[in-house]
């Protein structure tokens, strides 16, 4: 069984990670949305509400499934048997930060494999930082979250 972990902060999910996400499901057999706690990091949402709106997302799909983590991603991919990790790349310099973090890990578990998956130009600009920040300001959203994303904010 070919088994991907998606790891990220997801906070919030944005409508580019799920277009990556959807994209990417037709490569593996499972795929692991893997949501990264960091106790060191001031996340906006909880790592409990997250979970749930990546559930609420893609609740009509059986090969997706949501946990989380912490600690090194590469103890988590053997933790759930993932060979495979996917990452989304906006920018180069999205690319050339991914690369480094592809490569020591690789170096960690020489059996990881890392998919990089281009975003589509017009979700380029959407990040979970600059969405997280519109939302302290009370800003408008929609235009860059999943419907069902909406609902627990």
């Amino acid at each position: 069984m070919k088994i991907a972990l998606f790891p990220g902060s997801f906070d919030p999910l944005t409508i580019a990670h799920a277009d990556i996400l959807k994209r990417a499901l037709p490569l593996f057999d499972k795929v692991i949305v893997g949501i990264g706690l960091n106790s060191s990091k001031q996340s906006f949402l909880s790592g409990q509400v997250r979970e749930e709106i990546v559930k609420a997302v893609f609740a009509d799909y059986d090969n997706i499934e949501v946990q989380s983590y912490e600690g090194l991603t590469v103890d988590f991919c053997r933790k759930i048997n993932a060979s495979y990790m996917i990452r989304g790349i906006r920018s180069v310099g999205d690319f050339e930060y991914e690369r480094a973090i592809a490569q020591i890990n690789q170096t960690m578990m020489p059996e990881m494999e890392t998919i990089f998956i281009l975003s589509k130009p017009e979700y380029s600009a959407i990040s979970s930082t600059i969405v997280r920040d519109i939302l302290r300001n009370h800003g408008d959203v929609t235009p860059f979250l999943p419907k069902e994303a909406l609902f627990f904010l």
